[in-house]
């Protein structure tokens, strides 16, 4: 049995802690993995439920822009493990890989289940063990990391630690974000977790709401500010949700942050010009009601035309006494007041974390000698499109490096 000096302990059985116990166990480190969960990778395989979206197949450049104010701080670890080094490693596991038409990339089983138990059987082989149902509850005072075990507590020495738990987003899935509390006490500076990727509620009419919960609005473009994006979001109960909201939602939760609410203006036909639109609504009506006339001329949704008349009510302004242009330009542009965030449980990541200034190159936190944090646990946002995983996955190598560098120092 190897001495505890040996001994590298990872607290969470996610992409990050996954990967730095495979860069340990290569670089002949003796690794156990603990996580608080029954089985490893729970977060991992709910991300591949809609098809696991590994990485992006855009130039490096523009794909590490994507981190950005984070960008400096991640930069050195992503491009020591890119993108195409993420499909190698998949493809050497079995999972061949595919780039969509929006340039994400997917292995072609789609799913993360065969890839996660491919993994798991390569760790296992090179003498990772796993060990389940152990939350970790910080450090004793000798030093040794305590754990909450199904045979009550625990303490485990370890020559260096790699933390990988996650942020607070699907906490039911393990990442709960009790960690934080943890490293407060221990003097290390953790900006607060927020939603990241989330949604927003909004105060909609008891009849929008029940008729047109679930429904998408396609091929819509929103804009805030200065930031536009054109993609699809669903009507929630409470708000509203979907890829293209994600996309903006760090302008929109701080904005809600600093004001209590924000304006976002979603532009229902934005392949038409303002100009042809005036001219379609300027005809005449006939017999037929004006939602329908809505339909045909503009060539609106059930959902766009209800979204419409939720835009005109607080004003108690009627769309049919619109002239052509201001209809037009209210459908270019339709004001929806957002006045909270979706909870973070509900929300697809994390902003927030472990500052980065609380971190040495080899992501060594630099009051806590031999420990090590990576993934999700550290400050860093970034949108939907294989970005969360990729990062995850480079700092859990750049992270098991380091703690490889410090057992051999």
């Amino acid at each position: 049995m190897p001495s505890p000096a040996q001994h590298v302990a990872i607290i969470g059985a996610g992409p990050a802690g996954l990967m730095a116990a495979e860069v340990l166990a290569q670089g002949g480190a003796y690794v156990t993995v603990y996580d608080a969960m029954p089985s490893a990778g729970r977060k991992f395989l709910m991300a591949g439920r809609g098809g696991l979206n590994l990485t992006h197949s855009e130039p490096l450049p523009q794909f590490l822009a994507r981190y950005r104010e984070a960008m400096p701080h991640l930069k050195a670890a992503i491009e020591a493990f890119p993108p195409q080094a993420l499909r190698d490693w998949s493809e050497a596991l079995g999972q061949e890989t595919f780039v969509g038409s929006s340039g994400r990339v997917f292995p072609k089983a789609f799913k993360a289940s065969p890839l996660l138990r491919a993994w798991l059987r390569r760790l296992d082989s090179q003498g990772v063990k796993l060990v389940l149902r152990h939350r970790w509850t910080g450090w004793d005072e000798r030093g040794s990391l305590r754990f909450e075990a199904p045979d009550g507590a625990r303490a485990v020495e370890a020559g260096a630690t790699v933390l990988a738990l996650g942020g607070a987003s699907w906490p039911r899935l393990g990442s709960d974000g009790a960690w934080a509390e943890i490293f407060a006490a221990r003097g290390v500076s953790v900006s607060p977790l927020r939603p990241a990727n989330c949604g927003f509620t909004v105060s909609w009419s008891d009849i929008f709401r029940n008729r047109f919960e679930g429904q998408p609005l396609k091929g819509i473009e929103l804009n805030f500010g200065s930031h536009s994006v054109c993609g699809e979001a669903i009507v929630t109960r409470s708000g509203i949700e979907g890829g293209a909201i994600y996309a903006l939602s760090a302008e929109l939760r701080e904005a809600i942050l600093r004001d209590g609410r924000s304006t976002l203006n979603i532009a229902l036909r934005p392949d038409v010009e303002t100009g042809e639109l005036i001219a379609k609504l300027s005809a005449a009506k006939g017999k037929q009601s004006f939602s329908n006339f809505l339909r045909k001329a503009a060539n609106l949704s059930p959902v766009a035309i209800g979204l419409l008349q939720e835009a005109a009510k607080p004003s108690g302004m009627s769309l049919a006494a619109l002239s052509p242009g201001d209809l037009a330009r209210l459908i270019q542009a339709v004001p929806v007041q957002l006045n909270g965030i979706a909870p973070i449980a509900r929300a697809i990541s994390t902003a927030g974390g472990i500052a980065f200034d609380e971190l040495d190159d080899d992501f060594m936190l630099k009051r806590l000698p031999g420990v090590f944090a990576a993934g999700e646990m550290l400050d860093w946002e970034a949108p939907t499109g294989g970005y969360l995983l990729q990062a995850s996955f480079a700092t859990g190598a750049a992270a098991g490096k380091g703690a490889l560098k410090w057992l051999n120092s």
